[in-house]
């Protein structure tokens, strides 16, 4: 490698397409794996024949980063010499304005030095800051790229946020030392002499030099940066417009310092005396990044002196830490003055610092004066904070209002707080504050209006049993939170129409149900103010789909109490229940997943009603009839349409149509199910209609998952009235389907056989074998080999396959014992060769859990004729087979399960077979498979034993088999 190589990668460099770019890269992969390619580079770099092409002196820097990182620990004293060298060359380059590098190649320089740095400074570079030292006098450019190396000195010995080792943190604390002992002073004293010389004509170079300080602080001698000396330059910087940022984080740093207790107090109070004394916080300067400053600083003095009081506390310092606590409250003000800024971005600075002064005076035994009028302070200045703001976008959310949202959850953090601090004052404040709003709410601002109601609804986070025992049906037992929602609701304040109030007026209804347990007669102006402009058919798309949900959870909260509401709502719901289609040419209120909370709700209003059966069974029939009909319209249409588009759409209605009669389904329970409320022929017919759209080829996926589901509803909430639909329907679901259909399909028949059991095993026993002659059809068929979609959707086929054989062998195994020999042993082996062959532990785990349940079932003394036989043949090898394939990763914690059902198999087959087993694997299996004597009583002792030591000595016997 010579200097061609640089050349040819400085001509690479200039081409833009991706193979220049691939071949530069490798020119660099070259050069590091050099043993001298980093000399060439530190040549490259400095000759001056590159100094226009950054990316030429970057990939320079590059490599000798590599070798600093990767081979200079060992290097000899000639490549010692050539790299400090080097390096001092590259200072002095830098110092000229001639040529200086760009920013980003300055930070990769000052990077290097840092790392030559950490490996020369004790030993072969003693002199390394005397000899930085010296190039400052060069002017402001050495003076930069000296503190960007302190910088990169810092990233590499003290950040705390960098992951080091335990011996690169040993390294670090003796670098550490050796600098306190050699050099500290007189980095100090260079920082002042730099702020000090460039303060009035290089603001970057102090800002930066400010950084550097702070940087060091917290493992330097606090004497070198609260003297007077500087702290007189930390007090003229912050009065400077373009260094009060920098100076403000520099005090941050020195007051966030670790230090005892005691000194800290009297440090934060020294900086603060000197602060006020200057008049820092009372700038009127509407600046928010300074104001931001300003609010972090303050934080750093409370959590500080919050950190010094719990100290003192702990070790009894009674006198002090009353000392610490006076300081503590002279800052309340502050943080008060900030946490109630305009700007948000400057609130939010202070938020721990008002949490973490919550929790202080919460651990004290009792709550001050003082303690009180500050919580008091604190309580409405967030208050004030949570209010939106006026240009918050309401319709349209952007970045601002998600900031906003989130800003405000940490300040309902502060309010709950607060609450579990001193729950009578939030109840006294918050009451006051509702009966005092809500009543005028038609001559004041909806900000004013929608916090009052925010606060009444935060009530339910902040108190413990908001929702219970506050309310009473005693008016004289009525708490104040009781009295609230009576105001809330007869307030008509859901009439104020802005979204932000109608919302928060909705949601608090709903979190409060037990106050229209309490007091029934206020549910039909809140049902109304559902049903209306004021809910769902509010102009705002955003508000009406919010309602449909929550219209939902207030009719099952309170569904006892809505009998005699129930046609009126049902009649006012009725233009809300039309199935959506693509040709009534209508601008539809309700999206289709907020309609399906609307038929939910009709179904559970009808359900939960005391009406007589008769009567909810036509009050069904009626809420139903629209998806009848549309269903019928939609699927003759699809049948007869050419337009692949046209007949997504017509899809899609008739999917959403069944969903909605699915989602109707959920009104009904365990307490009311659909044959106690006369409701099944209503469902029934319905799926004798939707079993139509089995038959249709155009949009089968869609049409398919939607009457799968609808089944599934079925299953759940019919009993013996179902049966007659199933051969049918699987019949039709079972025409010609794909891998994904099929595994779609298995779920349900999963379910059937778990709920009626004995009742399906005449009809399961007659299609069980056509249904697994379909699985392996389709597994069987051929695939390409990159078609992984297709690889993944049988992987899962065959898990969903397993399932159903375990599903069967657990509930009724008579169908099984029905089939003919020939296909019991197909099915049998189809386990066998699933829990050995599949290198899938989950479907493993499964067939051998199900060929433990079969050896339970038929393996004892009652033994199905032919089945010991199989254990022996089959099942025995199969659990020494499986462990010993080559993809059976013992270290996977998913196979170890296997191995663990593998385990449970053979102690299950001893249990049922008892000595005969054991003579077998004596006498015969272990001689056949080659296991010695000795191996095989081994393994007999621990096949005796307990699952436990069992299993975890068979993953032992099974590693050494493999190693």
């Amino acid at each position: 490698m010579d200097e061609l190589a640089l050349q040819g990668l400085a001509s690479l460099v200039l081409v833009a397409d991706a193979e220049a770019q691939a071949r530069a890269a490798q020119f660099v992969e070259q050069l590091k794996q050099s043993a001298d390619g980093w000399k060439i580079c530190a040549q490259g770099f400095t000759c001056g024949s590159y100094h226009q092409n950054d990316h030429v002196k970057f990939f320079c820097l590059q490599v000798c980063e590599y070798y600093a990182r990767s081979g200079y620990l060992a290097a000899n004293p000639e490549n010692v010499a050539t790299m400090k060298s080097f390096l001092l060359t590259c200072l002095e380059m830098e110092s000229n304005v001639a040529t200086q590098s760009k920013t980003f190649i300055r930070n990769k320089l000052a990077q290097l030095v840092s790392l030559v740095f950490i490996t020369d400074f004790q030993h072969r570079w003693p002199l390394f800051f005397t000899d930085i030292l010296s190039t400052l006098s060069r002017g402001p450019l050495a003076v930069d790229m000296y503190l960007r190396i302190l910088m990169a000195i810092d990233a590499e010995v003290v950040d705390r946020d960098i992951a080091h080792t335990q011996e690169e943190a040993q390294r670090n604390s003796m670098i550490k030392d050796a600098m306190r002992e050699r050099c500290v002073n007189a980095l100090a004293d260079s920082w002042y002499q730099v702020m000090t010389t460039y303060d009035t004509t290089q603001p970057d170079v102090v800002s930066l030099c400010l950084e550097v300080t702070g940087r060091y602080v917290s493992w330097m001698d606090i004497g070198y940066f609260a003297n007077d000396r500087m702290v007189e330059l930390l007090l003229k910087f912050l009065k400077v417009e373009n260094l009060r940022e920098s100076a403000c984080d520099c005090v941050h740093e020195i007051i966030s310092k670790g230090m005892e207790p005691v000194a800290k107090t009297s440090l934060i109070e020294s900086f603060m005396t000197v602060l006020d004394s200057a008049g820092i916080f009372k700038t009127e300067d509407d600046d928010c990044e300074f104001l931001c400053k300003l609010s972090k600083l303050i934080n750093g003095v409370g959590l500080g002196l919050i950190a010094s009081w719990q100290k003192l506390s702990k070790n009894g310092m009674c006198k002090n830490s009353e000392a610490t606590m006076r300081a503590l409250e002279s800052k309340i003000p502050y943080m008060l003055r900030y946490l109630g800024d305009e700007d948000d971005d400057v609130s939010d600075y202070v938020i721990e610092f008002a949490t973490e002064y919550i929790a202080l005076v919460k651990s004290l035994p009792s709550m001050s004066q003082i303690h009180k009028k500050h919580i008091e302070g604190l309580l409405f200045t967030i208050i004030k904070k949570m209010k939106y703001d006026s240009g918050y976008n309401f319709e349209k959310e952007g970045e601002e209002e998600a900031e906003f949202q989130e800003y405000r959850k940490q300040v309902r953090v502060i309010f709950n707080n607060i609450a579990s601090l001193d729950t009578q004052m939030i109840l006294i404040q918050v009451h006051e504050l509702v009966s005092q709003t809500l009543p005028r709410w038609e001559s004041l601002d909806f900000r004013d209006v929608e916090i009052a109601i925010t606060l009444l609804y935060s009530l339910g986070e902040a108190l413990p049993a908001a929702h219970g025992q506050h309310f009473s049906g005693n008016p004289e037992k009525a708490s104040a939170l009781q009295n609230m929602m009576r105001i809330l609701i007869t307030s008509q304040v859901s009439r104020k129409g802005h979204i932000a109030v109608l919302l928060q007026f909705f949601e608090t209804v709903v979190r409060y149900d037990r106050f229209f347990v309490c007091e029934s007669q206020h549910i039909p102006p809140v049902l109304m103010a559902f049903l209306d402009e004021r809910g769902l058919r509010h102009p705002s798309a955003k508000v009406r789909s919010r309602v449909a949900y929550l219209f939902l959870r207030f009719v099952k909260s309170t569904k006892t109490h809505l009998t005699p509401y129930l046609e009126d709502v049902l009649k006012q719901m009725q233009d809300l229940l039309q199935v959506h289609s693509p040709d009534n040419g209508l601008i539809h209120s309700l999206s289709d997943s907020d309609q399906l909370f609307i038929y939910e709700t009709a179904s559970t209003l009808i359900v939960s009603s005391s009406v007589e059966p008769e009567k909810k069974q036509a009050l069904m029939k009626q809420l139903l009839l629209p998806i009848a009909t549309k269903f019928n319209i939609m699927l003759s249409r699809l049948t007869e349409e050419r337009d692949e588009k046209r007949q997504q759409e017509y899809a899609e209605c008739i999917h959403n149509a069944i969903a909605l009669a699915s989602r109707a389904s959920k009104g009904f329970s365990g307490q009311q199910t659909m044959k106690q409320c006369g409701c099944v022929t209503a469902f029934t017919e319905l799926l004798s209609i939707f079993l139509a759209a089995l038959e249709v080829t155009n949009q089968r996926a869609s049409l398919h998952q939607g009457v799968r589901q609808y089944l599934h509803r079925m299953v759940v909430c019919l009993e013996e009235e179902i049966m007659p639909f199933l051969p049918e329907a699987m019949e039709r679901l079972l025409k010609q389907p794909d891998a994904r259909e099929l595994y779609d399909f298995l779920p349900l028949v999963n379910q059937v056989i778990m709920k009626f059991k004995a009742n399906i095993t005449p009809f399961l026993t007659q299609v069980f074998m056509p249904l697994v002659v379909t699985i392996y059809q389709v597994l069987n068929t051929p695939v390409d080999l990159n078609d992984h979609c297709s690889a993944e959707e049988k992987k899962l086929l065959q898990r969903g396959y397993f399932l159903l054989l375990a599903t069967i062998v657990c509930n009724c195994i008579d169908v099984l014992k029905a089939q003919d020999m020939q296909n019991l042993n197909q099915v049998l082996m189809s386990l066998i060769q699933g829990a050995v062959d599949l290198p899938d532990p989950q479907s493993q785990k499964c067939c051998f859990s199900t060929l433990k349940k079969l050896i339970e079932l038929w393996g004892g003394k009652e033994a199905l004729p032919g089945f010991p036989e199989f254990i022996y043949k089959e099942i025995v090898p199969a659990c020494f087979m499986a462990p010993m394939k080559p993809t059976f990763d013992l270290a996977d914690g998913q196979t170890t399960l296997v191995l663990g059902e593998s385990a449970l198999c053979m102690q299950e087959i001893l249990q049922q077979r008892g000595v005969e087993f054991l003579e077998f694997l004596k006498s015969d299996f272990f001689p056949s498979k080659g296991i010695s004597a000795e191996s095989g009583e081994c393994y007999l002792v621990n096949l005796q034993t307990g699952i436990k030591p069992y299993r975890t000595w068979l993953k032992k016997f099974f590693m050494q088999a493999k190693s």
